[in-house]
């Protein structure tokens, strides 16, 4: 199947081994996978800060980026909500009606990573393997937006040497949601210290999930911490492998197994 990677402005700028885990995987899985080079921001920041006409030109160039392609994945749960639920709503809004029927089309053929793995390609074990302690968290745009649900779970089940654990009160937000923990720090700092408490009770030593921008959340304030626990997206755990003749996996999600036998 040839997929367009929708690689998200966060993938592209702070993690872009996410975006790369996602190629490798699905290159793996016998895909090919292609970058529209033309694509930029999707524009849901500035849908929910207000400024409709920047968010108009930022749907009509990712309608123009990717309308051609038949698949398109983003490793970004939120990303991919704002494509399907406001895209077709700010042509509407702009008098627009063809853009929206075109941004429509588009969203229909657009995938989250798990999404696409389970419900497209109908796979759940990818043949990875990571060998650490692992909890997941689901965040909100995935959870309440895309309504993904068991996907992700279903395919960190099938990795090989994953031990995955059960995270407390998983649903409840991380408190980042873009310009709300800078709008609203207190409120966003308090959020954050109860999912790092729920966190540490797991004793993982990886937390998941499947957006970069609230894994830059969790992972700043348990840096600040020194709890030893890695935030790692799940396109790279998906992705990573049994180590090769040289003795190193093709992607160790930013956790080498002597940094989990060092905490133990």
């Amino acid at each position: 199947m040839r997929i367009a990677l929708f690689v998200t402005c966060l993938a592209d700028t702070l993690f872009p081994e996410a975006a790369k885990a996602t190629v490798r995987l699905l290159e793996r899985l016998g895909h090919q996978v292609v970058f529209p080079a033309d694509q930029t921001c999707c524009g849901q920041m500035h849908i929910n800060t207000g400024y409709p006409d920047d968010a108009l030109r930022l749907v009509r160039r990712h309608v123009q980026a990717f309308a051609a392609y038949d698949v398109v994945v983003a490793p970004s749960g939120s990303c991919v909500g704002s494509v399907r639920h406001q895209h077709a709503a700010v042509a509407r809004r702009a008098g627009d009606e063809r853009l929206a029927s075109r941004a429509e089309q588009v969203a229909r053929h657009t995938y989250e990573l798990s999404e696409l793995l389970v419900d497209v390609l109908g796979v759940t074990d990818v043949g990875a393997y990571y060998p650490h302690r692992v909890t997941y968290h689901p965040t909100c745009h995935s959870l309440r937006m895309l309504r993904v649900g068991e996907r992700p779970l279903r395919l960190l089940r099938e990795v090989r040497g994953l031990d995955l654990v059960e995270l407390p009160d998983a649903e409840q937000c991380c408190g980042f949601g873009g310009t709300f923990a800078v709008k609203n720090a207190d409120t966003s700092t308090a959020m954050l210290a109860d999912k790092m408490r729920h966190v540490l009770a797991t004793r993982a030593d990886v937390c998941t999930a499947g957006d970069a921008s609230c894994l830059m959340h969790i992972g700043g304030g348990l840096s600040r911490l020194r709890a030893g626990v890695r935030t790692v997206h799940l396109a790279e755990i998906l992705a990573s492998t049994e180590p090769g003749p040289a003795g190193r996996s093709t992607s160790e999600g930013g956790v080498r197994a002597t940094d989990r036998e060092a905490r133990r």
